[in-house]
């Protein structure tokens, strides 16, 4: 009897080490208004699109450029392209919904369909009868989904680290999501018990960790950088919205014979959640495609190496950037 007694008093220390464990990682949702003060900008704007309040952020004045972010992400992750481009384009970058400011969709339309529908629907709100896309991971698959479907529409394609559903040697998977073994995140937001958990206790450590995945320089992976991610997940409906999209089918529909405009397609050669194999992949699928990949680069390269990065997608759209401030990265590749 002893022993039961012992070991009944280990569980409830367990249990209550577990309960107070749960208390201090319990975090409420951040009221969208508060979210919306730390986090919108002079040139945020709230457009009702098919129902949902989306959140864009336009800057500059020329031919217009869309900048489609990825998985977990936000319009923010734009934020130096959008300021080097703005001279040149009219940028618009957006929060899809369920991410961001945007806030979640009632309906929950959180499907790459639905995001390329959505965008569409943006442009012609917006008088924009063609435009520029250029999307990172989850965002690239939106832009190629759209660039397939209206063709006509598309100027040019920029697919950085872009999620796809063409087969490679390491990879072989048909979701708008990167590749399941390595992304432990989306493993943590699928599993019912675990998400469940995440709904009401989600520790900031994690994005530090999910950060220390997606970027190849841990040095630049800053307090405001995981504060951001974090704090934007946490605007209230995100974490609901998150796990309804992870919940859906898979379903990507990109027909690769209809991309002829031109493409540049960028990734970071360090990527671990969708490895460069994919890169060139891509680029036999897409006919006269440029590729460029950067060395000691994860899968953000517009947040990592910024200023490079767009200085090369200034390039491919024509514009010669200012060279007193940018410096001209290391390249693995440049396929012409």
């Amino acid at each position: 009897m002893l022993w039961i007694k012992r070991t009944l008093k280990v569980l409830f220390v367990l249990a209550l080490t577990l309960i107070f464990f749960m208390l201090l990682i319990f975090r409420s949702d951040i009221p969208a208004a508060q979210i919306e003060e730390k986090y919108g900008t002079a040139q945020s704007h709230f457009i009702e699109v098919n129902g949902i309040n989306v959140h864009v952020r336009i800057m500059g004045e020329g031919d217009p450029v869309f900048l489609l972010h990825g998985s977990f992400s936000s319009l923010h992750t734009w934020d130096i392209w959008q300021q080097e481009l703005s001279p040149y384009f009219l940028t618009i970058s957006l929060d899809f919904p369920g991410h961001g400011l945007t806030g979640p969709d009632e309906l929950k339309r959180y499907s790459l369909t639905d995001y390329s529908q959505l965008v569409l629907l943006l442009a012609e709100k917006l008088n924009l009868d063609q435009f520029h896309l250029a999307g990172n991971s989850m965002g690239g698959s939106v832009a190629m989904q759209i660039a397939s479907t209206r063709p006509d529409k598309v100027l040019s394609l920029s697919l950085i680290d872009a999620v796809s559903a063409i087969p490679s040697e390491e990879l072989s998977f048909n979701s708008g999501e990167p590749k399941p073994n390595e992304a432990w995140i989306f493993k943590f937001a699928t599993t019912p018990i675990i998400s469940s958990a995440l709904m009401k206790c989600t520790p900031r450590f994690l994005f530090a960790m999910n950060l220390r995945q997606v970027y190849s320089d841990f040095d630049k992976i800053t307090e405001e950088v995981i504060d951001r991610y974090y704090e934007l997940m946490l605007r209230e409906g995100n974490r609901q919205a998150t796990l309804d999209r992870l919940r859906a089918p898979g379903e990507m529909r990109i027909d690769y014979e209809r991309l002829t405009m031109p493409t540049l397609i960028m990734w970071g050669e360090d990527d671990s959640w969708i490895p460069v194999a994919q890169a060139y992949s891509l680029e036999k699928a897409i006919s006269g495609s440029k590729l460029i990949v950067f060395e000691a680069v994860g899968h953000v390269p517009m947040e990592e190496i910024a200023t490079e990065s767009v200085a090369k997608y200034l390039s491919f759209l024509g514009v010669e950037a200012r060279k007193d401030y940018l410096h001209e990265p290391q390249l693995m590749t440049y396929a012409h």
